[in-house]
């Protein structure tokens, strides 16, 4: 077996990182998302759109964690994979709900959104399609690994469906370059730079960011919570042993 790398070996080191970490990401993130929120519902309404482009400021960064998530649980299920260490595994594990609930939230948000403007809740278009499966995965994930009680074997069946479920990911990501969609192209990340005016721009950023550091505080809190667990089922079987 190939041996871990230091990092992924020191789950002391972990547990005192994220024992401050996890609070200060949170702070931050509620900081961020209040400046955002302001920012945002203080902004001139969109000539087309209304006030209903403000959906934009929750749905957009949902999307945008939705693939960043599912890339963490990834990496994380490799490392598992590959070291066979329980603080990745428990990093994979803590990592699906998360991304469960940021992909939920950019599908209500976006049938919300597509009401008014397209004319209806759902189309079965590339990108929603996409964004569906990618969520059909965070449950398939957390439905096999609550299946089997074999901990190493509900590690490695869930890795390799993870690793499976991130093809996923660039047809998510360039659906509306590949087939006619009723979304719109980039508007942040262009090569051209944004394609909307700072007004919108900002507080969208500063949203981003507020949904980057929330789940930056909740996943180390969530493989915290991992690490007690099975150091409490270690020290029950030693206790049943002895």
């Amino acid at each position: 077996m190939i041996p871990a790398p230091a990092f992924l070996s020191n789950p002391e080191r972990f547990m005192a990182f994220s024992r401050w970490a996890a609070p200060l990401f949170g702070v931050l993130a509620l900081a961020l998302a209040l400046a955002g929120l302001w920012l945002g519902f203080t902004a001139p309404e969109d000539y087309q759109q209304g006030d209903t482009v403000r959906i934009m400021f929750i749905h957009v960064p949902a999307a945008w964690m939705s693939m960043f998530v599912y890339v963490c649980l990834a990496g994380a299920s490799f490392l598992s994979l590959v070291f066979r260490h329980a603080l990745a595994d428990a990093a994979a594990k803590a990592c699906a709900p998360l991304g469960a609930a940021f992909t939920f939230l950019a599908l209500v948000t976006g049938s919300l959104w597509g009401r008014p403007m397209w004319g209806a809740w759902w189309v079965w278009d590339a990108r929603m399609t996409s964004v569906l499966v990618l969520f059909l995965f965070y449950l398939a994930y957390m439905a096999l690994r609550a299946s089997l009680d074999d901990e190493l074997k509900a590690a490695r069946a869930g890795a390799i469906l993870a690793l499976v479920g991130a093809v996923n990911l660039p047809v998510v990501k360039f659906s509306v370059d590949w087939w006619n969609t009723l979304h719109q192209g980039a508007s942040v990340f262009r090569k051209d730079g944004p394609a909307m005016t700072s007004d919108f721009l900002w507080p969208l950023l500063l949203m981003g960011l507020a949904y980057t550091a929330a789940f930056g505080s909740l996943w180390l809190v969530g493989i915290r919570a991992q690490v007690w667990r099975r150091r409490a089922e270690a020290a029950a079987l030693r206790a049943a042993k002895g």
